[in-house]
C-alpha cells in the first residue's frame, strides 16, 4: 500500500473515532485533506481532560456535612444529635457518590467539546469549509 492511502485510512479512522468535524470535500485535494486531518486530530489529542476528586474525597466531604447537619437538625428539633447525624452521614454517602458521578460526566462532556473545537478550528485554520 502507498503510505499516502495508509496515512489516509489512518486519518479516516481517527476523524471518527474522537471528534466529528464534517468538511466540504468538493474540489479538495483529498491526499492533502487527509493528511490535514490527520494532523489535527493529533492537536485535538493534546486538549487534557479535567481531574475529578476521588470518589473517597467526595464521600468522606459529604458524609461529614450531612453528619453536622443531621446531628444540628436533630438537637435543634429536640430529638438525639447521634441519631440525627448516622441520618446525616446516611444521606451524605449518597450524596458524595451522586456528586462525583455528576462532575466526572461533566468534565468528560467538557472535554469532548474542547476536542471537538480544536478539531473544527484546525480545519478552519487550513482552508477547509467546516459544516458543523
Amino acid at each position: 500500500m502507498k503510505p499516502a492511502l495508509i496515512l489516509g485510512a489512518i486519518a479516516l479512522f481517527s476523524a471518527t473515532t474522537y471528534a466529528n468535524v464534517i468538511v466540504d470535500t468538493k474540489d479538495v485535494d483529498q491526499t492533502q485533506y487527509h493528511a490535514d486531518l490527520y494532523e489535527c486530530q493529533q492537536l485535538s489529542q493534546q486538549s487534557e481532560m479535567k481531574q475529578t476528586d476521588s470518589l473517597g474525597h467526595d464521600v468522606v466531604g459529604s458524609t461529614a456535612k450531612g453528619a453536622a447537619l443531621g446531628a444540628a437538625g436533630s438537637a435543634i428539633a429536640g430529638g438525639s444529635g447521634s441519631k440525627g447525624a448516622k441520618v446525616g452521614a446516611g444521606i451524605g454517602v449518597i450524596g458524595g457518590v451522586l456528586k462525583h458521578g455528576s462532575e466526572k460526566r461533566e468534565h468528560a462532556a467538557e472535554h469532548d467539546y474542547e476536542v471537538q473545537a480544536v478539531m473544527r478550528n484546525c480545519m478552519i485554520g487550513r482552508g477547509y469549509r467546516v459544516l458543523n
